[in-house]
């Protein structure tokens, strides 16, 4: 038995607006929510899509999030600026504050916008890319509840705290960094749990420390860092950059994302953008980014295939045929969650 559905993503992508916009949000904004959502799944990224949508439209209802789409903007300097999302959905308030950023870079060579009070910002290289498609090295981090430790403790210090970078190639696909720095993203345990798959023994240790497969002991016990020492360290610094320029949460006060969804989660930002153009003829900087690429992909190795960071994102956007496949028992649960809000559209043709 097929536990799979394709769907068509316009179609989904209309029906998701559907359900933001039944739960409080502009038309617009639920628009660009629901168009969010599915662009991860189309670019592989399952863990921040549309298996999160639940959570986000209960938390809409709840209270929890809010349904402003345009973050408060609390200082304004000439190259930088804070901005404060007030528990606003976190594509909302980055997709401001990277054209922020954006727009800024062009005027002063370089930006940076720092968001506090956000909630969840889905892809980080969402923002990086959005950057890059404006001639700029762009940057995006935000912090996250801690749940790594220092190398060899068994406390959860910081979170597994998201970094993309993207830089603009004379050629597709560009550069795009896009990592969580624990050995693997929470959102993937989530849906391993949900599919009932074992998880590799290098992603997560359970309470005691001990290294574990089974999904819902890693979500209960401790992630570990990607790198040992260098992830943990540069989790660290993403919590302190974000947090502390921001004026917003880090550490122990970014609560949990899949906590009581009647509690706000929030959390702290940071998008950097850096104008080519300042620096150096543009074509030639990205001819140069290109040349780098194929290096990388032309370079010898076992099976023939090489990868450049964020290649298979971009391949499956392009061959995707405006589909994505789902598990049937997502679909049915957003399907439900259609009924509960008076949502008329349906999700399956």
């Amino acid at each position: 038995m097929n536990d799979k559905v394709s769907l068509a993503t316009e179609r989904t992508a209309s029906f998701m607006a559907g359900l933001f916009a039944r739960a409080g949000l502009s038309e617009a904004a639920a628009a660009r929510m629901g168009q969010a959502m599915v662009d991860a799944d189309v670019a592989g990224l399952p863990s921040h899509g549309l298996s999160q949508a639940e959570m986000y439209v209960r938390r809409l209802l709840l209270g929890s999030v809010s349904k402003a789409d345009t973050p408060v903007l609390i200082e304004s300097r000439e190259a930088t600026a804070v901005l404060d999302a007030q528990g606003m959905f976190g594509h909302l308030a980055g997709d401001h504050a990277m054209q922020l950023a954006i727009a800024r870079a062009k005027q002063f060579g370089v930006a940076v916008v720092a968001v506090r009070n956000s909630f969840h910002f889905g892809p980080a290289g969402r923002y990086a890319q959005q950057a890059s498609d404006h001639g700029c090295i762009g940057m995006a981090m935000c912090n996250t509840k801690p749940m790594m430790p220092a190398p060899g403790g068994v406390e959860k210090l910081v979170g597994n705290n998201p970094l993309s970078i993207g830089m603009p190639a004379a050629e597709d696909p560009d550069f795009l960094l896009d990592m969580a720095l624990s050995e693997a993203a929470l959102g993937k345990i989530r849906v391993a749990e949900r599919e009932g798959k074992a998880i590799p023994s290098t992603w997560a240790v359970d309470r005691d420390g001990l290294p574990t497969t089974d999904a819902k002991a890693a979500i209960d016990g401790l992630l570990l860092p990607s790198g040992g020492p260098k992830g943990f360290g540069l989790s660290l610094a993403i919590n302190l950059m974000a947090s502390l320029l921001s004026q917003g949460p880090g550490g122990e006060d970014v609560a949990p994302l899949y906590g009581d969804l009647s509690k706000p989660f929030l959390c702290s930002l940071l998008f950097i953008a850096v104008d080519i153009g300042h620096f150096r003829p543009e074509g030639d900087f990205r001819a140069g980014v290109s040349r780098e690429l194929a290096r990388v992909r032309n370079a010898r190795s076992r099976d023939g295939v090489l990868r450049t960071p964020g290649e298979r994102s971009w391949t499956l956007r392009q061959t995707g045929a405006g589909q994505i496949e789902v598990p049937a028992a997502l679909a049915q649960t957003l399907q439900r969650l259609a009924d509960e809000v008076g949502l008329a559209e349906r999700i399956l043709a």
